[in-house]
């Protein structure tokens, strides 16, 4: 079985620990879900007044899944550099 990488922590806290070492106390979302956020971001707001939003439809379960593919699309395209 085969496990996505969620790309670390997208907005990690550093703060010195008792050793004056760098030490990471607060990892925050992930890549994968900060990019999924942003997509479903864009997604969401380029719906018009007159269009059918997906949270009116029935089809936010579809537009989570297909911001989840772009965030893993996203990622696998910034591990080929």
């Amino acid at each position: 079985m085969t496990t996505k990488s969620d790309g670390g922590p997208a907005f990690p806290v550093w703060e010195l620990n008792g050793d004056g070492q760098p030490e990471m106390t607060c990892f925050g979302i992930s890549v994968r879900d900060y990019f999924a956020a942003k997509a479903m971001q864009g997604w969401l707001s380029s719906y018009g007044p007159d269009d059918q939003h997906p949270a009116n439809n029935g089809s936010c379960d579809f537009v989570a899944a297909q911001a989840y593919a772009m965030a893993d699309a996203m990622l696998a395209e910034r591990n080929k550099s």
